[in-house]
């Protein structure tokens, strides 16, 4: 379920080549909801459960000439969780799955950034959630940047991972296997500083 780490990948995806672009640091803006960290998790294979953590924060920089050299971070407040049924984000917060009371941040670390194309690349990084940390590579797409009415500059970004449940720690042996693994989604604006 995890979180807003994804965010940091777009970060990396910033490396790409822009024109009006310059080596810069970036905050995500999500206290002004131009960002969101969502998933996706099959419900016992037959619909899904979609869901968000709402409380997140976040930065990256990059330097277009220099993409290797990019990084991105996110803190992810698991306890911000909502899938609009309260019980059912109890249960998923509660020992059962996340264990929000002993693990309340999930957190991404970027350790690098490779391009596939114009516009789109591969950002590794560690993402630790539920006290466990794993690697990560998150597919992240370069949705466009420039200024904005308000006199600041952004670039927004968006990407999307899976995520083996198995290996942070959260067991979903009892469930069918569609319930093994979760779509992480990330989109979000980064505003230079």
């Amino acid at each position: 379920m995890l979180s807003k780490t994804a965010i940091a990948l777009a970060g990396a995806a910033s490396l790409l080549p822009l024109a009006a672009a310059q080596a810069a640091d970036y905050q995500i803006d999500s206290e002004n909801q131009h960002a969101f960290i969502q998933f996706k998790i099959s419900h016992l294979g037959y619909s899904y459960i979609l869901g968000t953590f709402d409380d997140f924060t976040g930065s990256f920089s990059y330097d277009p000439e220099n993409p290797g050299e990019s990084s991105a971070n996110v803190t992810v407040d698991v306890t911000s969780l909502d899938t609009a049924h309260a019980e059912r984000d109890k249960h998923i917060l509660s020992g059962d799955f996340l264990n929000a009371s002993e693990y309340p941040q999930a957190t991404f670390e970027s350790t690098g950034f490779e391009s596939t194309g114009e516009g789109t690349g591969e950002l590794n990084g560690d993402l630790t959630l539920h006290g466990q940390t794993q690697p990560i590579t998150m597919e992240v797409e370069h949705i466009g940047g420039g200024e904005d009415p308000w006199g600041g500059y952004r670039q927004g970004f968006e990407g999307s991972t899976m995520l083996e449940l198995a290996d942070y720690g959260i067991d979903m042996s009892k469930f069918p296997e569609p319930m093994h693994r979760l779509e992480l989604y990330v989109t979000f604006e980064g505003i230079r500083q």
